[in-house]
């Protein structure tokens, strides 16, 4: 497939990630290289950068082969795989702080 535009892109990169469980693989990987990288900009301790993406590629490809059972988009379609992650997880923080917000 060949994709003209990420507004294209992104329906085919949610439905490979239709698994709750993939997801949630994604999202935990996600928080813990934003964390990697708050502790690398507090710290200067610039090797944890060598973490980013063992943590976030490691946690995502997990969540494929063990729960989805699909080969991540990474592998074809990297930039907007990429993309596709960070725009998923921005998703998913914006419905928790929605749920948040109702149950108050």
């Amino acid at each position: 497939m060949q994709f003209k535009s990420f507004a294209e892109f992104y329906p085919y990169y949610l439905a490979e990630h239709a698994n709750p469980k993939c997801r949630a693989m994604h999202y935990i990987g996600s928080s813990l290289v934003l964390a990697v990288l708050a502790f690398v900009l507090i710290t200067q301790q610039w090797w944890g950068l060598v973490l980013v993406p063992v943590i976030g590629y490691g946690f995502a490809w997990l969540g494929h082969f063990v729960f989805e059972h699909n080969k991540p988009a990474t592998f074809k379609y990297p930039a907007y795989s990429l993309l596709g992650d960070w725009v998923m997880y921005g998703q998913f923080l914006q419905r928790l702080v929605g749920l948040k917000r109702q149950s108050s």
